[in-house]
């Protein structure tokens, strides 16, 4: 009997985290702001207005906080500028670099138009922030999807699945930002918050088996990747199991009363749990799909580093996030908002 040893190569990680907090943070951002987009057209003192509040908070914040993740991957900030100096239309990159200023300019003037109480103005603006918050998911989605080499990024299930875990996201930030706003939790119309959550559940469900029906039927080569990752590899049955419990989780949480999920401890628990959730996902899709060889056998061995480009820069974010939500509840209590539907 004979032993061959496989030596494999070291190689850098293309995705950093950095690109994971991106991700996380822009795709929190657009959805966000289509449901303050659509919040927006609701009578004053409605559910709807009553979401505005924690809304603009959550969008203000990721707008801001998402370009700051986005720098920091390039490495060197002054590669941005490379996307204005060279044009490259083909490139999902280099579209971003034009929708990303347009999204976070409309996401300022939309919420300056409700904290000032202009509602013609916010409804405008609004309109223009949906289709630009469309654009960035778009965007987001497809310059992942278009890397042919990795089946698992090459389905339009990812963009998808990207828009819709940022969704459940953004209303667990809007869960758990919502209770420092003036009014706390009593002013958030938490069976609206309670029902869309719901929804954005079913709806990852719905795609999950739409995922798996197109694999089952030979359509989407990314299902039969993701079956012998599941069938070679414990760590993948393990992810997978953890996002069906997680997913049961959820549930059994959103079936609780309105007033029970009001309360400080199950509140929280709901929403750190669907920003987890969220998080996790990208966390997958980027540095675990990186570890799977494009050629070959095995899975390639990731060392989170300790640096910036890895722990340090995600608690910096983290701490960025902290700080902004701070800034703006401070702000929210020292000069309150001319709009109907928050206390002063």
């Amino acid at each position: 009997m004979q032993i061959s040893e496989l030596l494999t190569p070291v190689y850098d990680a293309a995705w950093l985290p950095w690109a994971v907090q991106y991700f996380f943070l822009i795709g929190i951002a657009a959805t966000t702001a289509l449901t303050a987009a659509f919040a927006a057209f609701g009578q004053a003192g409605s559910p709807a207005s009553r979401l505005l509040p924690s809304a603009c908070a959550v969008l203000l914040v990721t707008a801001i906080a998402a370009p700051v993740s986005l720098l920091a991957d390039l490495h060197q900030p002054g590669r941005f500028w490379h996307f204005y100096t060279q044009l490259t239309p083909w490139s999902w990159m280099w579209l971003g670099a034009l929708l990303l200023p347009v999204f976070v300019g409309l996401t300022v003037l939309f919420c300056a138009a409700w904290w000032w109480g202009r509602q013609t103005w916010m409804r405008l603006i609004g309109i223009a922030l949906a289709l630009s918050a469309a654009s960035i998911l778009v965007y987001t989605g497809a310059e992942v999807m278009v890397l042919r080499s990795r089946p698992l990024w090459h389905t339009v299930f990812l963009p998808i699945n990207f828009a819709l875990t940022a969704w459940l996201g953004a209303l667990g930030a809007m869960f758990l930002v919502g209770r420092w706003l003036p009014g706390g939790s009593k002013a958030m119309p938490v069976g609206l918050m309670r029902q869309l959550s719901l929804t954005a559940v079913v709806m990852m469900a719905l795609g999950a088996g739409a995922w798996a029906l197109l694999g089952l039927l030979g359509v989407d080569p990314s299902f039969d990747a993701a079956l012998r990752l599941f069938a070679e590899f414990p760590i993948w049955r393990i992810s997978l199991a953890g996002a069906v419990i997680t997913a049961f989780c959820m549930i059994a949480l959103l079936q609780r009363p309105a007033g029970t999920l009001a309360a400080p401890l199950p509140s929280a628990t709901l929403a750190l749990t669907m920003l987890g959730a969220a998080w996790i996902f990208r966390w997958v899709v980027f540095m675990s799909v990186q570890g799977v060889p494009k050629y070959g056998a095995g899975l390639y061995l990731y060392d989170m580093p300790w640096g910036s480009d890895g722990l340090l820069g995600m608690v910096g974010v983290l701490g960025l996030c902290v700080a902004l939500v701070t800034a703006v509840t401070w702000a929210l209590e020292r000069f309150p908002a001319r709009a109907h539907g928050i206390a002063a």
